[in-house]
């Protein structure tokens, strides 16, 4: 092979890269309408339903746990432990956070880890999947912006080699059969609160208000506790450390977000554990992560100036 066949195809290669990098992912972008729409159209059938059969007990007791299971499984899962590898998990924890995180029907975890990984490595460019920065002069462009760093991208989602850049997942087959799980995962995750609901109360309304509650308007809420992040969490609010991008902390958002609304923080130095850096900021994910290390669960926490920390930055 000659020296010039070689160059050509290291260019082909490039426009290739840069070619898959722009194009849309229809198959992904259609999918939005349906992991956006059916939670939204739920959420709308909920409160309806809520209104003629009132509002049970087991439907705010549903919601509250589902919210806090998947919300553990986003936060602490597929955005701290798989994309940051903020700490080592044993088996079952890895477990746990992977199926909770799926149940959150925010995307496959490979799907989810590939996107934020890419959201850190081109933060408010023209390369960040979700980056809510004015898309030119004036209000109009301002806050088309905003829509597509908070759900509007999914709809325009670009086709990428998702493996390139989760390589380090591929090899963990449990990991990988979760993945493969994704839907299952999302069903279950609707379900199973109907299924709670309706033995719970001994009705029909328990499992209808469980599957309303417990699931699609649980998914809704947790949704945009998540994307408020990527939107708002780069907009407005407080920067406490410099970084090269537009990372807010907004604490009212701390406790729908279970702490990742110290967006800023957690920018400034994405490999911690927790996004708490005073004590009165409010991390609940971060104190779950603590609990697990008492307990054992987990080890090689990265803590701010700890040894796990130091070590990680040093290699």
């Amino acid at each position: 092979m000659t020296t010039d066949s070689t160059n050509s195809q290291r260019q082909n290669a490039r426009r290739g890269e840069l070619h898959q990098g722009s194009e849309r992912d229809v198959l992904a972008s259609r999918l939005a309408y349906l992991t956006v729409g059916l939670p939204t159209v739920g959420t709308v059938g909920a409160i309806v339903y809520a209104v003629y059969n009132g509002l049970r007990a087991s439907d705010v007791v549903l919601f509250a746990v589902m919210y806090l299971i998947t919300g553990l499984g986003v936060e602490g899962g597929l955005h701290r432990y798989f994309t940051h590898r903020s700490f080592d998990a044993s088996e079952p924890v890895k477990v746990f956070l992977a199926v909770a995180g799926s149940m959150a029907a925010q995307g496959p975890v490979v799907f989810w880890v590939a996107n934020h990984r890419l959201h850190h490595a081109f933060a408010d460019t023209d390369r960040d999947p979700h980056s809510p920065q004015p898309q030119g002069p004036g209000i109009w462009r301002r806050a088309k912006g905003l829509w597509h760093g908070h759900v509007g991208w999914l709809f325009n989602v670009k086709k990428n080699d998702w493996s390139r850049h989760t390589r380090d997942w591929l090899q963990d087959r449990r990991v990988m059969k979760i993945n493969a799980q994704y839907f299952s995962l999302v069903l279950l995750g609707i379900v199973s609160p109907g299924v709670i609901g309706g033995l719970a109360t001994q009705s029909v309304h328990g499992f209808v208000g469980g599957i309303l509650w417990g699931g699609l308007a649980r998914i809704f809420a947790l949704d945009h506790a998540t994307w408020v992040v990527n939107s708002l969490g780069h907009t407005i609010g407080n920067r406490e450390f410099h970084s090269h991008d537009e990372s807010r902390n907004i604490a009212l958002l701390a406790p729908p977000t279970m702490g990742g609304s110290w967006h800023n923080n957690h920018h400034a130095r994405p490999g911690l554990a927790q996004t708490r850096r005073r004590w009165w900021q409010l991390d609940l994910v971060g104190e779950f992560i603590r609990l697990l290390d008492h307990a054992g669960l987990v080890r090689n926490v990265r803590y701010v100036n700890s040894s796990a920390e130091h070590a990680r930055s040093a290699a």
